[in-house]
């Protein structure tokens, strides 16, 4: 029969490797899993960090290797393999990936989750170089700029809302002639005296060299195109979780994130949440790297 281990650590974004430094901490047997070779999730294709306690303004790949770097001190790296899938036997969690099969009495599942993209050029190519998905994390860079927000839920509304008590000037893009925030967002959002709402349009194209410079868009009703001048455009027209492989694992919400508290249990018992692929109020670097530190905690508890 193969090795069972103790514990078995499924991404290597911020909460996987502070799950990662935990267990080698704890002694735990730990078989840890990254498909990518780059460790750090989505901080790597941030170009600065800069809410992130005694590291201010830090590039993202290098925060990204620092924390690995870490947990390769204590004797911890990641097999750089596909998950195909996890499944709970009798207890024992069995994950395969595209090479090998392992078993293990625990699981923490830390595949984070990915912005949903436009899709439109230029977005990828000037990503980090005024394209954002985070105006928490990166708001502060465009202060007295000019900048646009994409979508029509609440995080969007949130996003403008922050951005306002910074930025020049904010623009809402929305493909509607109304938010689908909660109200009381809007209200919020059309007090701004900063932010000037786009109703009925979509971004084509995102304008720039080195730097944005603007944004394309089209009128939905008109079709009528233009461009608008800008420094920055933040996309938020949601997450998506990484939740495709545990539908039939673990219970998650409606939106597809894996039910789970701040001590990272699941409904499965011995399987852990960690970081962005759960059920939180805030996806921060912070906060995933707490919940890597909580999941150990409460698995420690069941081994």
């Amino acid at each position: 029969m193969s090795e069972i281990y103790d514990l078995a650590i499924l991404g290597a974004g911020p909460a996987g490797i502070s799950a990662a430094i935990y267990a080698a901490r704890a002694r735990l047997n730990t078989l840890w899993i990254e498909r990518k070779f780059a460790q750090g999730g989505q901080i790597v294709d941030t170009y600065e960090v800069d809410n992130y306690p005694g590291l201010p303004g830090i590039n993202g790949m290098d925060l990204g290797e620092k924390m690995a770097a870490h947990a390769e001190k204590l004797g911890l790296a990641p097999l750089r393999e596909n998950v195909v899938s996890v499944e709970d036997e009798d207890g024992i969690k069995v994950i395969r990936t595209k090479k090998n099969e392992y078993r293990a009495r625990a699981v923490i599942l830390a595949f984070g989750a990915a912005h949903r993209t436009l899709g439109i050029p230029g977005e990828e190519a000037l990503s980090g170089m005024g394209v954002s998905y985070c105006a928490t994390c990166d708001g502060a860079f465009f202060r007295d700029r000019t900048v646009a927000v994409i979508g029509g839920g609440n995080v969007a509304a949130e996003d403008a809302i922050l951005l306002s008590r910074t930025c020049k000037k904010v623009y809402v893009i929305h493909r509607r002639d109304q938010m689908r925030a909660d109200q009381i967002l809007q209200e919020k959002l059309f007090a701004c005296e900063n932010v000037e709402m786009i109703w009925d349009t979509v971004p084509v194209s995102i304008e720039g060299e080195e730097m944005v410079s603007g944004i394309k868009l089209q009128n939905k009703k008109t079709g009528e195109e233009r461009e608008l001048p800008l420094d920055g455009v933040f996309i938020a027209v949601g997450i998506v979780p990484n939740t495709e492989l545990f539908g039939n694992l673990v219970k998650l919400d409606e939106s597809g994130y894996i039910v789970a508290g701040e001590d990272c249990v699941t409904s499965t018992p011995g399987v852990f949440a960690a970081g962005d692929i759960r059920t939180k109020q805030l996806r921060q670097v912070i906060t995933a790297a707490a919940d890597g530190a909580n999941a150990v905690t409460s698995a420690e508890r069941i081994l």
